[in-house]
């Protein structure tokens, strides 16, 4: 929320109250909506909660949530009940953006995300299948392989009934037993983490982009589409490899940035 300590903080918001004589809760709705508008805070991150205001500005109960809800009423966020408040996606077209590099983003899952962003999402499985002889892709100029047995899971992704992902995913049945028995639409990362107790180390990504023809993909097109084609890799401690990706994201409709300091962003976040 800036670089000021806290008390300097609360006593600009409360100069700044007073001078253009409006509540306080409305001036601190208008600093966090202007750190929307800038980019500091992109659709899908999430809003500091009452407790971080109270601590951050010095401020009340009352001020810290009169402030969430002068922000979501103006259509700049949306509240998630027991999760938090989060910023909508208001970009043009409804662009996704999505962060490479970020364990954080991908440690939310793609279901949580279109949520937080303000879509209705919907899954539709085309394969879930175990191979029992591996898998192996090359990322980056390295060679990652996966140890049969491995869970094969395809499936499109859509929002508001848009398909914008067409995902295939290979994970270890051998670090993950009976992870084909979890729902699809969960961060299967909070699930290596969480549930197998599996320490990640590193996520390696890289992204090309691709002309599709009509009539060729799972993509509903009527002309000449790009497509951001994503191969990733997630690492865990002592180089086991728990999942290769290997997607399609709708040209149409993403734009993607890239974390340089990815150890960093973790930690910040």
């Amino acid at each position: 929320m800036g670089d000021l300590p806290n008390n300097e903080r609360s006593l600009a918001e409360n100069n700044r109250a007073i001078a253009t004589g409006k509540a306080k809760f409305i001036v601190l709705s208008e600093v966090i909506i202007d750190k929307i508008k800038q980019g500091e805070l992109q659709p899908g991150d999430q809003i500091p909660s009452e407790n971080e205001l109270i601590k951050t500005f010095n401020i009340s109960n009352t001020t810290a949530r009169k402030t969430l809800l002068e922000i979501e009423s103006k259509g700049w966020a949306r509240r998630i009940k027991g999760k938090g408040t989060y910023v909508l996606n208001r970009t043009e077209d409804h662009h996704l953006l999505r962060t490479l590099g970020s364990i954080y983003a991908t440690r939310r899952g793609f279901h949580d995300s279109l949520i937080a962003e303000g879509f209705t999402p919907k899954n539709i499985v085309l394969e879930k299948t175990v191979l029992p002889d591996g898998i192996s892709s090359e990322i980056n100029g390295r060679h990652f392989i996966i140890e049969g047995p491995v869970l094969k899971l395809h499936q499109l992704r859509y929002a508001d009934e848009l398909l914008i992902k067409d995902e295939v995913k290979y994970i270890s049945l051998t670090m993950c037993p009976k992870i084909n028995r979890i729902p699809t639409e969960v961060s299967y990362f909070k699930v290596y983490e969480n549930t197998y107790h599996l320490k990640i180390a590193e996520v390696q990504q890289t992204l090309s982009v691709k002309i599709l023809e009509p009539n060729t993909t799972n993509f509903d097109l009527s002309k000449p589409t790009p497509v951001f084609v994503l191969d990733s890799a997630v690492i865990c401690t002592g180089d086991k490899i728990v999942e290769i990706e290997q997607s399609y994201y709708h040209g149409d409709k993403y734009k993607f940035a890239v974390i340089a300091n990815p150890e960093h962003a973790q930690r910040e976040k």
